[in-house]
């Protein structure tokens, strides 16, 4: 590691090659993952009510609307590698920016991408009719995840051509499973008020379903289900005329996805009885049951594939996006230096992108990702809460800066996501509580390391932040 950061942040020059299009784009294929075709059966268990599992994913984009509003006056603000990490250091510190990247760079980047990749091979799996043993099902996985690290290793340009294709596929298939919901069947409007709570609801806790609980529970299954509507500010340093292109693709993609989620979730309700919805296999999805049960066999095996391409869409935005966390912590002289270079003739952060590849290889091998990504969530609401309210803290201490966008709404569309953010974090505690104190104590375990790395920095100021 270099004692002078601010030479290594001059040395790695990135290329701005992401337009409006690849940039919102990137957004809508790291969002559409498989939440959206598996959340309605655990949060009809949550609520009961066709009604009420629609009014969580409302809320939940919502919620997500306004961090896409405050986080597009922040990335324009600060169009450099690393999104939140850069808002966090600047309003509340080092420390916390760290803590922060540790934290997304391990859990949200390597475990999700572990996770995603074995979904990726499970889904080709049952295309297979099964055949594949639990020793080919990890090499196919760990084949999978060095594959798109490679992929990811190209120029920005032609990663974002790609997550365009992808994401255009995407919207394809779910506006696809909804017309099929209610075109292609006997379903009735009747289902909508009828009520899943007699439901077996299996693996879905007591403490987790009904009352003012169980609702919060399902704002944060459909909140996971809008995980990763803020990573194109990880990547901001590459996107063209950043002050434009941030808020337009931050404040589009998440509008597309709200209509989207609410429209597929409809067409479950169409189809399918609540009680018949929460009924589903754990190891099932709705979406399944509605394409089996609409088209047959012929409709499973489109949704497999289908539910492939999302996976592998969400797996390489992953890597593009989250890699850039570690370069900027590398150039800001919190990792080793050689996470802060550019390659030659691509202008990626290569050694960045090849390290979160080798972590998430890594929790392919320990098992434990599945338990890892289960605490993201809680993790996510606490930085994002953190990211969004330094936008207050910022307006103070920078009050000169410029800022090409300014978030509609300013000073109550900040604080109702501070609101709503405060509400889940103490609903988390209370319904799952060991979980969040596995999260806080991951978030921890970077302390001694940000004490290595930071013990040669001189104090930073809010207007280091602001420089590329």
């Amino acid at each position: 590691m270099s004692d002078n950061p601010s030479s290594a942040r001059s040395s790695a020059r990135l290329i701005r090659g992401l337009t409006l299009i690849p940039a919102t784009a990137l957004i809508v294929t790291n969002v559409i993952g498989t939440g959206v075709f598996v959340k309605a059966r655990v949060m009809t268990c949550n609520v009961g009510s066709p009604w009420l599992v629609l009014l969580a994913y409302l809320f939940a984009g919502i919620l997500t609307l306004g961090g896409a509003l405050t986080f597009a006056e922040l990335s324009a603000m600060m169009p450099r590698s690393g999104g939140q990490y850069n808002f966090i250091g600047a309003a509340f510190g080092r420390v916390w920016a760290f803590l922060y990247g540790w934290t997304e760079t391990l859990l949200d980047g390597a475990a999700s991408m572990a996770a995603v990749a074995f979904v990726f091979i499970i889904f080709l799996n049952d295309l297979l009719g099964g055949t594949l043993s639990p020793a080919k099902v990890q090499i196919l996985t760990i084949g999978t995840i060095a594959a798109v690290t490679l992929l990811c290793l190209a120029s920005v340009h032609t990663n974002g051509v790609l997550a365009a294709v992808v994401t255009a596929l995407k919207v394809l298939l779910v506006a696809g499973i909804g017309v099929t919901a209610f075109l292609f069947n006997d379903g009735s409007w009747s289902h909508f008020s009828a009520s899943g709570a007699a439901s077996a609801c299996e693996d879905v806790p007591t403490s987790a379903r009904f009352g003012v609980t169980g609702f919060g529970a399902a704002m944060i299954g459909a909140l996971w289900g809008y995980n990763g509507w803020a990573d194109v500010s990880f990547i901001a340093e590459e996107v063209r005329e950043p002050g434009r292109t941030l808020p337009r693709a931050l404040i589009g993609g998440s509008v597309l996805i709200i209509v989207l989620y609410l429209f597929i979730n409809a067409g479950y309700f169409y189809a399918l009885t609540p009680t018949a919805v929460a009924d589903v296999p754990e190891n099932s999805s709705v979406a399944s049951v509605v394409m089996m049960r609409m088209l047959g066999a012929t409709g499973a095996s489109l949704l497999t594939i289908g539910m492939m391409l999302s996976t592998f869409g969400a797996l390489h935005s992953l890597n593009l996006s989250v890699s850039r966390i570690p370069f900027a912590m590398a150039r800001d002289g919190l990792l080793p230096q050689a996470f802060a270079k550019v390659s030659p003739r691509a202008r990626v952060p290569n050694y960045a992108v090849l390290l979160l590849g080798a972590c998430a290889v890594g929790f392919v091998f320990s098992g434990t990702f599945d338990v890892l990504t289960d605490v993201i969530v809680f993790m996510l609401l606490l930085f994002n809460g953190m990211a969004v309210a330094s936008v207050y803290v910022l307006r103070r201490k920078l009050p000169d800066a410029v800022r090409p966008y300014k978030v509609w709404g300013y000073p109550v569309v900040p604080a109702l996501f501070l609101a709503a953010t405060a509400y889940l974090l103490i609903n988390t505690f209370l319904a799952t509580p060991r979980r969040a104190l596995a999260s806080l104590g991951i978030v921890a375990l970077g302390l001694p390391l940000y004490l290595y790395y930071a013990r040669r920095l001189p104090p930073s100021r809010p207007e280091d932040w602001l420089d590329q």
